[in-house]
């Protein structure tokens, strides 16, 4: 029973400490409506790894003022901040990121 208490308390800080070091995390630090067809996005994104070697996308969704979706882009982000112009339909009224995702990690943060 110890061994197998040891194996399970060693799974779930593994399972832990892979959920708590994402290879990259993203926050939408603002916008900028620049027309009624298009929006440029601030995404402040970090990526782990001295170089920044971790292969990225990112998602930013711009909404309207009745809440339907007027535009959407993914991009490759760099590290750092990522000015992304999203073209829209119509005027923008809001802007989501729907996060940053790698190949290993593939869940958006």
């Amino acid at each position: 029973m110890a061994v197998l208490g040891a194996v399970f308390i060693g799974w779930v800080a593994w399972i832990a400490w892979v959920n708590a070091t994402p290879s990259a995390e993203s926050n939408l630090v603002g916008f900028d409506v620049a027309s009624d067809s298009s929006v440029v996005a601030h995404v402040a994104v970090r990526l782990e790894g001295d170089l920044g070697d971790v292969v990225a996308s990112c998602r930013v969704t711009a909404f309207a003022a009745d809440r339907t979706i007027v535009g959407e882009v993914s991009f490759t982000p760099v590290q750092g901040r990522n000015d992304v112009t999203i073209r829209t339909d119509r005027r923008a009224f809001r802007v989501e990121l729907i996060g940053c995702s790698t190949p290993t990690d593939p869940r958006p943060r």
